[in-house]
């Protein structure tokens, strides 16, 4: 009697792990998150912010001097930035100190409707079958929400679960795409869309601060409609992505980080965007703290072995001071193919690829992505990945690590694998022909370097001829 009942119990405990282990691995089989398509916003031709545009601009706000047009001037040459980005209409069009409510929403509904429609007519996908809705736009956040609104434009299920993410900054993007793989952990066989741009022109600033100015130099016009799922009957054969790992860092608590980037007012009342000299320093400081998370997941064991094994030689405190090496770094390449950094600007792309031991082919794409369109903010990385899959680079298996960096200060990773060969026409394609470029120069110094002669110290600038 006791044998065969301690024999059911052994059975129904077996069956018990059994089960569980099924479970486990049938719930492990929907949280995986692929990338049906991207799709960039590419602005209209008259929006192009060339030099000529930018000097109109700056020159239209009359609180600025002399000194102040040098300091933009070493600001736009030292920028990364290209004569061909593009500039939100409200600023081109001379409204950037009285903007309306409805200029705002026109901004943002030519990146919503136009990204949106084609992401969904490449994938054949109808708005109806959208189970998920993120958008992230940092400073813009009317009722009803930026959410309603795409759901209202193309009519979405009345059941969708939308999620509209705000103060996120340039990091934005990749915490959405983070929020979309938690969320397929609890919903099989869904599609997730992700919209991230940035309301640039309602929110230009007007004063003269240099920390504040500083960001209409490097933001311009970008963002881009991302499509997700968990089916992998959807997926095979049709996603371009799949998602690993990915981390994210917040150094909110750091009250230099906190504050290195930041939306304020200056002394008159002048809003804007403050980014302090401590930025790049609180990147790095989020970015280690984030790499030292997600490397040992990504990298094969035998590098990290390698890693520590050569460092531990290199610190032994019995070897002589003229025999000891100097410390080894990790060899990111040896578990990554591809480096996508947040294009924020020159100081920050150079930091990071310094720091991570990056080849100029590796930051390449980075480089060209802020020449061509600038810090498009969250939207930047997908310009970079476009750079990337329009010279043919993705191939099946390989590795892509996308790095973004934000206000808070945040970090956010994440590492996609390539799931078939990528050439496709994309935000790149008309002028591909045009990159990579040996010098990323701009016109800046050529045509207005005249500024920085110390004879304009002793005379009275006549605005309205000085510019030829």
């Amino acid at each position: 009697m006791e044998i065969t009942l301690l024999a059911t119990l052994y059975v129904l405990v077996a069956t018990y792990a059994v089960l569980s282990l099924v479970r486990g691995l049938l719930r492990r089989r929907g949280q995986c998150c692929y990338m049906l398509d991207y799709e960039c916003y590419k602005p209209p031709e008259d929006t192009k912010l060339d030099t000529d545009s930018c000097v109109r601009v700056i020159l239209r706000n009359k609180n600025l001097n002399l000194d102040d047009y040098r300091f933009l001037l070493k600001t736009m040459v030292r920028s990364g930035i290209g004569n061909d980005t593009y500039g939100p209409r409200i600023v081109l069009e001379g409204h950037e100190e009285a903007p309306t409510l409805p200029e705002a929403y026109q901004e943002l509904d030519e990146v919503f409707q136009q990204t949106v429609s084609k992401v969904l007519a490449s994938t054949g996908v109808a708005p109806s079958e959208i189970d998920i809705l993120i958008v992230n736009v940092s400073l813009f956040s009317p009722a009803p929400s930026l959410t309603s609104r795409i759901v209202n434009h193309f009519k979405l299920r009345d059941d969708i679960k939308t999620f509209n993410l705000a103060g996120m900054g340039c990091s934005a993007s990749l915490v959405a795409i983070h929020l979309v793989q938690e969320l397929f952990k609890t919903r099989d066989n869904a599609l997730a869309l992700v919209v991230s741009t940035e309301s640039m022109g309602s929110h230009w600033y007007c004063g003269k601060e240099k920390s504040m100015i500083i960001s209409n130099c490097l933001f311009r016009m970008g963002g881009c409609a991302i499509l997700l799922t968990n089916d992998r009957a959807r997926a095979k054969d049709r996603a371009l992505m799949k998602l690993g790992r990915s981390v994210r860092i917040h150094h909110g608590s750091h009250d230099e980080s906190y504050s290195c980037c930041i939306q304020a007012e200056d002394e008159v009342g002048h809003q804007g965007f403050r980014l302090t000299k401590y930025l790049v320093k609180a990147a790095a400081q989020a970015l280690e703290a984030n790499l030292r998370i997600l490397l040992p997941q990504v990298l094969p064991i035998r590098e990290l072995v390698h890693y520590k094994l050569a460092n531990a030689l290199a610190n032994n405190p019995f070897a002589k001071r003229k025999t000891r090496k100097a410390r080894v770094g990790l060899n990111l390449k040896s578990g990554i193919d591809h480096f996508c950094v947040h294009p924020g600007g020159k100081a920050v792309v150079d930091t990071v690829g310094k720091g991570l031991n990056l080849s100029d082919y590796d930051l390449e794409p980075s480089r060209m992505a802020l020449h061509r369109f600038g810090n498009t903010s969250a939207g930047g990385n997908w310009y970079v990945l476009g750079y990337m899959e329009a010279k043919k680079r993705l191939k099946r298996g390989d590795k892509v690590l996308m790095i973004s960096l934000g206000a808070g200060f945040k970090s956010n990773t994440c590492v996609w694998e390539v799931m078939r060969d990528l050439d496709r026409p994309n935000v790149w394609e008309d002028s591909l022909k045009d990159y990579p470029r040996a010098n990323l120069d701009n016109p800046f110094m050529e045509k207005y370097g005249w500024l920085n002669d110390e004879c304009l110290n002793f005379v009275r600038l006549d605005e309205a001829n000085m510019w030829g």
